[in-house]
């Protein structure tokens, strides 16, 4: 059985910047997802929600864009907007763990709610001819919420659901319940992607033998903490590229670069890569001293120079 792997979005990291630069350096992703639009009640989407699903800024990718909402007329606009630019489907987000999503009944939020998640659903497959697929949790609060859902779920032809096996108030904290994902297994008609805790090659061999019948896997963290991860997996091979920093390190520049450009004034650049290197700083040997290092530079020529260093060191190692 051949093995499928998808990027899952990760809000503030994986636009169209990065997609384009995994894909040129690493490779191994057969789907991106789209960070999600969120229109918060203004049928207005905004540039930078645009600009990052543009046929345009995804030439060589196949991406799906994802919406989060509570709200029909939301869900049709968003519908008819990526409909005309070319795309067949739309992705919803039920499965965002943040509590000022969660507060407004919207993301992990939503799972409690089958009634609301039906009608909307009723709605869309009336009035749209989208192809609807889904990102959930297991629940807000309790693994069990995704039980009420399921059977809802099997009335409407969607493509797929893919299921991070946490709950939304967990945040990504402790660890991924594989025994309530094989519950929702033997609970739906619906083709289910498994996503959670995919951070290394022998994570992901355990993950398959435990799911046999699974052939989607969503990687999220883990493909920013280690870009090699989804062609190692491809590979079947647990050996880095000899020159594994140099490539790296060419990647490194080129969304610094990108970024760089795209935002204005020192402090947004260096945010920017603060939250990239949070998981970066895993592929090296010591990654509370190399994220404390990025986290020291105070300025952006600073920012350089430790990165500069932070390499030169993991080459040289």
């Amino acid at each position: 059985m051949s093995q499928t792997l998808l990027s899952s979005p990760l809000q503030g990291f994986t636009d169209y910047k990065f997609r384009n630069a995994f894909n040129h350096f690493f490779g191994g992703i057969d789907t991106f997802y789209s960070p999600y639009i969120r229109l918060n009640g203004k049928l207005v989407i905004k540039n930078s929600y645009k600009k990052d699903i543009e046929l345009e800024n995804n030439t060589d990718l196949e991406v799906i864009p994802q919406i989060i909402t509570n709200d029909v007329e939301e869900f049709l606009f968003v519908s008819k907007y990526v409909r005309e630019l070319g795309y067949k489907e739309l992705n919803w987000n039920l499965g965002c763990p943040y509590p000022m999503v969660t507060k407004r009944g919207m993301g992990s939020g939503l799972i409690a709610d089958p009634e609301k998640i039906n009608s909307i659903l009723h709605k869309i497959h009336n009035e749209s001819d989208i192809l609807v697929s889904m990102k959930m949790r297991m629940g807000y609060d309790t693994p069990e919420e995704i039980l009420e859902v399921l059977p809802v779920l099997d009335n409407y032809p969607l493509k797929n659901i893919a299921i991070h096996a946490r709950i939304g108030k967990q945040l990504y904290k402790g660890g991924t319940d594989l025994d309530s994902f094989q519950k929702c297994v033997d609970n739906t008609k619906h083709k289910l992607y498994y996503n959670g805790d995919v951070t290394s090659v022998a994570a992901y061999k355990k993950l398959q033998e435990r799911f046999p019948s699974i052939d989607h896997w969503m990687i999220g963290r883990g493909l920013i903490a280690d870009p090699f991860l989804p062609s190692m997996i491809k590979a079947e091979t647990t050996e880095y590229p000899k020159n594994r920093f140099d490539i790296f390190n060419e990647f490194h520049d080129r969304i610094f670069t990108e970024y760089d450009a795209a935002l204005s004034g020192p402090t947004p650049i260096k945010m920017k890569m603060l939250g990239f290197w949070e998981y970066f700083s895993q592929s090296f040997s010591n990654p509370q001293k190399t994220y404390k290092k990025i986290k020291k530079a105070g300025s952006v020529k600073n920012y350089e120079i430790a990165v500069r260093e932070i390499f030169k060191e993991a080459k040289n190692g």
